[in-house]
């Protein structure tokens, strides 16, 4: 008899109200899968992106999903049950993980149910000390700026990008993080930060005083100032927003600067940044349970923290994707499995 369980599916593509809290399979382990009990779903962008059915992609690019499907990559939780050969994990353990990213980036990671399956490579201890809604708010956000700043770990090319991304050096340099206020962007701050770089953090003023207090040397509100004007001979622009307009942060980096735009999609200024002596480049998230391993040290003692927007019920998420529609996240948006 097939066990069931509470789970957020899409039936069609659409907004925030095609999410439906119902009954579906609990999964089955494959080999080397972990069965983790839910804590804890953190939202990120691919998210939304899915639920719409990642209309912003070119018609060839968009999914042709197997409905019913259940969205959600970031998860944090205890683990339920493994098999014979993985001796990592245990029962009762707390752990986290960024699930199946980006394999599964067109059909949902399966996270926002009450059970999830996770390759045992993607799972990482929880940090000691913090919830479990901190620790759902981490995984893509802070691979995400790990791999662009740290340590990329992969050389799988972005597909917008012919050749494989490389961080740069950030000891004494000046860093510029556009949308320092989102999920990506507070946590990329602080590994800058960590790393030596001079921090300059452009948000909107609501994120201001979360961003000074995060450590950010210098704060600027694009609603009031233009960074274009504002910077000169900086070193690295990473930046979350991404898209077309990432070309204007161009005329703010010295000549052997790089721009890393996390959205590249729209990008046209490669022409310009060869004849500026700038390196763009991006990449693809990707799981990585080693590199959770090592970033969860820095949650574990303090020296990262997951700021939380707003939580939800999971029975919620229609009201949760809602409020990432309407913009100004600080941090992140996370649903709530067991309360």
């Amino acid at each position: 008899m097939t066990e069931m369980m509470n789970a957020v599916r899409l039936h069609r593509f659409g907004g925030p109200d095609v999410l439906r809290h119902e009954e579906a399979p609990r999964p089955v382990p494959a080999p080397g899968e972990v069965l983790v009990r839910v804590h804890a779903v953190g939202l990120n962008p691919p998210d939304w992106y899915l639920r719409d059915g990642y209309r912003a992609l070119p018609p060839e690019w968009q999914p042709r999903a197997a409905f019913p499907l259940i969205p959600g990559w970031d998860i944090s939780g205890v683990v339920a049950a493994t098999p014979d050969q993985v001796h990592e994990f245990r029962p009762g353990d707390e752990v986290f993980a960024l699930v199946r990213f980006p394999e599964t980036v067109m059909q949902g990671g399966g996270a926002c149910a009450e059970y999830v399956s996770v390759p045992a490579g993607q799972l990482a201890a929880k940090p000691a000390g913090l919830s479990h809604a901190e620790a759902a708010g981490a995984p893509m956000s802070l691979l995400t700026a790990w791999q662009f700043l740290i340590e990329t770990g992969h050389d799988a090319p972005n597909p917008l990008q012919s050749f494989p991304h490389a961080p740069v050096p950030l000891e004494g340099r000046t860093v510029v993080v556009n949308g320092a206020g989102g999920g990506v962007g507070h946590l990329a701050v602080q590994l800058a930060l960590r790393a030596g770089a001079e921090v300059i953090a452009i948000a909107s003023a609501r994120h201001e005083a979360a961003l000074r207090d995060l450590g950010a040397h210098r704060f600027i509100d694009y609603t009031r100032e233009d960074p274009a004007a504002a910077l000169r001979g900086v070193d690295l622009v990473l930046d979350t927003v991404g898209g077309a307009g990432s070309s204007r942060f161009l005329g703010v980096l010295r000549r052997g600067g790089a721009l890393f735009p996390v959205f590249p999609m729209g990008f046209a200024g490669h022409a310009e940044a060869e004849e500026l002596g700038i390196t763009v480049s991006t990449t693809q998230v990707r799981s990585d349970g080693a590199q959770l391993s090592r970033a969860a040290e820095l949650l574990a003692d303090g020296r990262l923290r997951v700021l939380i927007d707003s939580t939800y019920p999971l029975a919620e998420a229609a009201r949760a994707h809602a409020r990432a529609e309407r913009g100004g996240i600080g941090g992140k948006i996370v649903l709530t499995v067991v309360q």
